[in-house]
């Protein structure tokens, strides 16, 4: 009984494979596939740096099960692009099986050296394709992929020990090197100018020695990978010397700092790179016509508050999209004129322990929507908290916000944090500012919040709409139902007497970085 159960199980089982065997029959395919897309447009990327993954999806929408007799890419081995088809890395495949009704992940990486493909040019469009099958019943699948030429800076690498080079500066001002652990290396003699004619890729921090000034020319395009910047230590200068440009998307004539990373999808990600970071007892920095954006902090300012000029002077420039602060300021001195703050994930400007700052028609908002905050726009204190969690004090010798918006997405967008000790200044002053500020259940209590000082806060609006074309994507100029419209002092005005795009503000000047203009408020 046993021997005919076990014969008719066999038999049972021969029949149920022998009618799925149509299954696993794969007939050639005849030229009928179909694709997610007809070209795989790899973003721009620089020469020797490898893209980003892309896909391309292959269907079999018949109802038999094929079996493409080669996928390919068009030059072969020599091809500088990569596929991996069915986690399968390679360049060419034979007999790729597909079910029918089925489809399959083709991802494409390429990396590719500009000098290679054609000499002396400083972009290259690199094209192949993805061949599947020949012959009549051949199909393609077009790559392309901008290859830009760049001059890259980084730090030595040993050989031997994989060890990376490191900085060694005076950190404690004691007139004696220290060696850290930022990665990096000082520039040369002949780095010290940033031109237009190529961008620059920077790998770890480039540093500025003593002594020396890193002149940036307009039009530059300065990149970083990630936890990379600028540093500029003591007596050193950074001049970031950027123009008016005619096409404000463009921004042809602009100094841009951003992430090395070009794809779309990377444009407005925060956090791509560290900060341009001013040491303590560097000097004389000038940035005008600038746009920082996906830093971790866009500016470290350090100390010098006391020094005759201000360490920073910055105009015209935009900083946006920093994962932590727009300007971080400690002890430190900065004059700012025209320039827009916005997209922080904790404050856009932050003057802490004390220091000198003057900031006339600036926009310092914040509209970050990444997750919660718990900084406003603008913070002021005049202290720190030591290794030993004690309060240290220093005076915030002028704190003048002028002309300025002071706005964003949460309430309040000032906070005055000013040291239990009172015998250290803190002194500051709000003119024709439009500050939003909604004290709410009148958690904020003191004379620094006395909005009816006039000593403190002179002409100055609380809470009206500044009509921003769209804050979230960082477009901060202001529309025609804006309530900064013809609120701006006018002497101040004289000061900055055109605006960020070079409007006159000379007769009824409006507060913020911008005058005001019509735009669609759709």
């Amino acid at each position: 009984m046993k021997r005919l159960l076990y014969f008719f199980l066999t038999l049972s089982f021969i029949l149920l494979w022998s009618s799925c065997r149509k299954d696993f029959d794969f007939a050639p395919s005849t030229g009928n596939l179909e694709f997610s897309r007809d070209t795989v447009y790899l973003d721009t990327v620089f020469t020797n740096i490898g893209s980003s993954t892309y896909n391309l999806k292959v269907y079999n929408r018949s109802d038999d099960d094929i079996s493409i007799p080669t996928v390919r890419l068009g030059q072969g081995q020599a091809s500088n692009y990569r596929l991996n088809v069915d986690g399968m890395p390679g360049k060419e495949f034979q007999n790729v099986e597909l079910l029918a009704n089925d489809s399959l992940f083709i991802f494409v990486e390429t990396t590719a050296d500009i000098q290679e493909l054609s000499m002396n040019s400083l972009e290259f469009l690199y094209t192949d394709a993805i061949e599947f099958d020949s012959g009549s019943n051949q199909q393609k699948v077009e790559l392309v992929t901008l290859i830009k030429d760049a001059v890259f800076i980084y730090p030595d690498r040993d050989e031997t020990t994989g060890i990376v080079e490191t900085l060694t500066f005076d950190v404690d001002g004691d007139g004696t090197p220290d060696e850290t652990t930022l990665q990096g290396r000082f520039l040369e003699d002949d780095e010290l100018t940033f031109t237009n004619e190529k961008p620059y890729v920077i790998y770890g921090y480039a540093a500025v020695d003593e002594g020396d000034v890193l002149n940036v020319d307009a039009g530059a395009r300065v990149h970083f990978h990630a936890n990379s910047g600028l540093l500029v230590t003591a007596n050193g200068s950074l001049k970031v010397n950027g123009a008016l440009s005619t096409d404000q998307e463009l921004l042809e004539n602009e100094v841009i700092f951003e992430g090395d990373r070009l794809e779309p999808l990377f444009a407005d990600i925060p956090g791509q790179w560290g900060t341009i970071w001013l040491f303590n007892d560097s000097a004389d920095n000038d940035i005008n016509f600038a746009t920082i954006k996906n830093a971790t902090v866009g500016i470290l300012c350090e100390g010098n508050q006391d020094a005759g000029e201000p360490k920073l002077s910055i105009s015209n420039s935009q900083i946006y999209n920093s994962s932590n602060f727009g300007i971080l300021a400690r002890a430190s001195s900065v004059t700012a004129e025209n320039v827009v703050l916005n997209n922080s994930g904790q404050s856009s400007f932050a003057g802490t322990y004390g220091g000198r700052y003057n900031f006339t028609h600036c926009t310092i908002a914040n509209y970050w929507s990444n997750f919660g905050r718990q900084f406003p726009s603008l913070l002021l204190n005049n202290f720190i908290t030591d290794e030993n969690n004690m309060d240290v004090s220093n005076d915030l010798v002028e704190a003048n916000f002028n002309n300025c918006i002071i706005f964003g997405n949460d309430n309040p967008e000032v906070i005055l944090d000013q040291s239990a000790n009172t015998s250290f200044d803190f002194n500051f002053k709000f003119t024709n500012c439009l500050i939003r500020f909604q004290n709410t259940n009148n958690f904020f209590t003191g004379d620094n919040y006395n909005f009816g000082n006039s000593d403190l806060y002179d002409d100055c609006l609380f809470n009206d709409d500044p009509d921003f074309e769209d804050p979230f994507e960082n477009l901060m100029r202001i529309g025609n139902n804006s309530a900064a419209i013809d609120a701006a002092d006018d002497i101040f005005a004289l000061q900055a007497p055109v605006d960020l795009l070079n409007a006159s503000r000379t007769a009824n000047p409006d507060i913020g970085a911008y005058q005001h203009t019509t735009f669609d408020e759709d």
